[in-house]
């Protein structure tokens, strides 16, 4: 079974937060995916009338058949879905298992990482301080903070969207090595920035987009020196609390809030396969390491994508969508556009999860894994979120081609 190197195994957990980069190939874990689902009671997550109901049997068979199918494909222990089409129905199932160990079941209420879900906050909390007046997105990271390098001609909207040219930290070797050989080290977030900060920048800020965290970090220094406020307490204060998201949050330390599923990885030293539950998460601060569940990702699918938050000049801004060079995939600000759904998926060691929103139809689509392996050249996340939409919006599918 080949395996990624350590270098490359963390740049793609890094980077893969958004699913949009080339990946190596890298073997499945060898234990299948128990796949009882679970069924979610009537009412959850407070849902409108229209989709409180369950979609057809017929339909709800077809999905089942579908993720159990990727799961065992793609060896996923646990998976949490959340499809909500109004008019049609809704679909909310658990399967297999949280915890591999003891095989308690996966469970819709259960706590997960989301990786670079996360940037979708933190972009909402820099956009905030834009209608404020605080922050110009066509100004110079510079006139802000000091020591990016060609800071003077980066702009914040460059950040937003992956087109600052700046060397993404996570992709370093040392930064690789340090992280790997000791999961429960913190990060400062400037200790991440000088892991990029040693390599030249990839190309001119504006002209191409790639996908970085260093970009995230940068932001959410931004949202702090400017708020006065942690960006943890800005994202509690000024977006989770006004949008309902009671278990939206970041974490302290290496902890996940109770009840929550274990995670699996192979991006470890040797290659094996561990349980990183509690691997540290401030390698990946402001671009990476918040927690969320199935019930506060639906609201905030649609929250995020009608711009609850912010002015409606401000969220077209948001809405900006440009080439990644990836077919079928546009980035904006801290947003995609895949398929017509726009949202934001996230990968860090042992976690996957997907948020998006269809505006065409109102939809809503949810994905919670726990695990990150890929399969298939691909991200588990976006195999099961192609199988979901192909059943069920045919002529909005989410992919991401394989290796991308």
């Amino acid at each position: 079974m080949r395996r990624r190197s350590p270098v490359r195994t963390l740049a793609v957990a890094a980077l893969a937060v958004a699913g949009l980069l080339p990946l190596t190939a890298a073997g499945a874990p060898t234990l299948a995916a128990a796949a009882v689902p679970v069924v979610a009671p009537a009412g959850y997550g407070g849902v409108e009338e229209d989709e409180a109901r369950e979609l057809s049997p017929e339909l709800r068979a077809r999905l089942d058949e579908a993720v159990q199918r990727v799961m065992g494909e793609a060896g996923i222990p646990g998976v949490q879905v959340g499809l909500w089409l109004p008019g049609r129905g809704r679909y909310v199932r658990s399967f297999g298992v949280a915890d591999k160990e003891t095989g308690t079941p996966m469970t819709g209420r259960l706590n997960m990482r989301i990786g670079s879900e996360t940037k979708t906050f933190t972009a909402t909390a820099v956009l905030q301080l834009v209608d404020e007046g605080l922050v110009g997105l066509d100004e110079p990271i510079a006139a802000y903070l000091d020591g990016v390098p060609c800071g003077e001609i980066i702009t914040v909207r460059n950040l937003l969207e992956m087109r600052s040219g700046l060397f993404p930290y996570s992709a370093d070797e040392d930064f690789g090595n340090d992280f790997l050989s000791d999961p429960q080290r913190v990060f400062t977030p400037q200790e991440l920035l000088a892991y990029g900060y040693k390599h030249d920048n990839v190309f001119p800020p504006g002209t191409r987009y790639q996908y970085s965290n260093t970009n995230y970090v940068l932001l959410g220094l931004l949202v702090e020196k400017l708020s006065g406020q942690s960006i943890e307490q800005f994202v509690h204060d000024r977006i989770a609390a006004p949008s309902g998201l009671g278990h939206t949050l970041y974490p302290e330390g290496t902890s996940l809030p109770v009840p929550y599923a274990h995670g699996y990885t192979n991006q470890t030293l040797s290659g094996e396969i561990a349980d990183s539950t509690h691997w540290n998460p401030s390698w990946a601060w402001s671009a990476g390491a918040m927690v969320s569940d199935l019930r506060d990702l639906k609201h905030w699918a649609k929250d995020l994508a009608t711009g609850t938050l912010l002015s409606p000049a401000t969220q077209a801004q948001r809405l900006k969508m440009l080439p990644t060079g990836i077919p079928g995939a546009d980035y904006g600000l801290g947003i995609f556009n895949i398929g017509g759904w726009i949202g934001h998926n996230g990968s860090l060691p042992g976690y996957e999860s997907l948020t998006i929103y269809l505006p065409e139809e109102c939809a809503t689509l949810v994905l919670l894994l726990n695990s990150d392996i890929t399969a298939q050249n691909s991200e588990p996340s976006t195999l099961l979120g192609r199988a979901v939409t192909s059943i069920v919006t045919p002529d909005h599918i989410y992919n991401i081609p394989p290796g991308k």
